[in-house]
């Protein structure tokens, strides 16, 4: 049997207070919930937490959820995610890339209330599960032949931008 332990990956949901942490299986099929990292008020610090994940998982890419607007828009929420992004890919020794993750607080606190998992529980796994949406949404655009290469970050547009390729009228 091949070894497919190259498809481990980690997905972030890169919150103000915490960070969301999910992790897939070997082969890159399923991604769970995993830890939820107290932000410190220490990015490096924060980083480092991140990079001991990396290592201990095994984990061979990074995957950071992008909130972009409704309409695809990269508002000032997206543009903190993305310079963050560019200093995690400084710490870290895999890979980093995003996946859009509109909607993903939504689906999670949906999927917990479904399991019966109280507010105030939620409350404590919500951004993991947050993480573990993005994981399992880029996995399946990967699978799919659609997902972003990489280390790329999508063509997201500032708010008030048109998309690459089309004019203003």
């Amino acid at each position: 049997m091949a070894d497919r332990s190259d498809r481990r990956s980690l997905g972030l949901d890169l919150g103000e207070r915490r960070i969301g942490v999910a992790l897939c299986d070997s082969g890159g099929l399923l991604a769970t919930p995993y830890e939820v990292v107290a932000r410190s008020g220490d990015r490096g610090r924060d980083h480092r937490r991140i990079a001991e994940l990396v290592d201990e998982a095994g984990a061979v890419r990074v995957v950071v959820g992008l909130p972009t607007s409704l309409g695809g828009a990269a508002g000032p929420a997206a543009l903190a995610v993305l310079e963050e992004i560019e200093q995690l890919r400084t710490s870290l020794s895999v890979p980093v890339c995003t996946h859009d993750e509109r909607l993903t607080t939504v689906t999670a606190q949906r999927s917990l209330h479904r399991a019966g998992v109280n507010t105030k529980k939620g409350r404590k796994v919500i951004d993991q599960v947050a993480a573990a949406v993005i994981l399992q949404a880029w996995l399946d655009a990967e699978a799919a032949g659609v997902a972003q290469p990489h280390g790329a970050t999508p063509n997201t547009r500032t708010a008030g931008s048109t998309p690459a390729g089309t004019e203003q009228q």
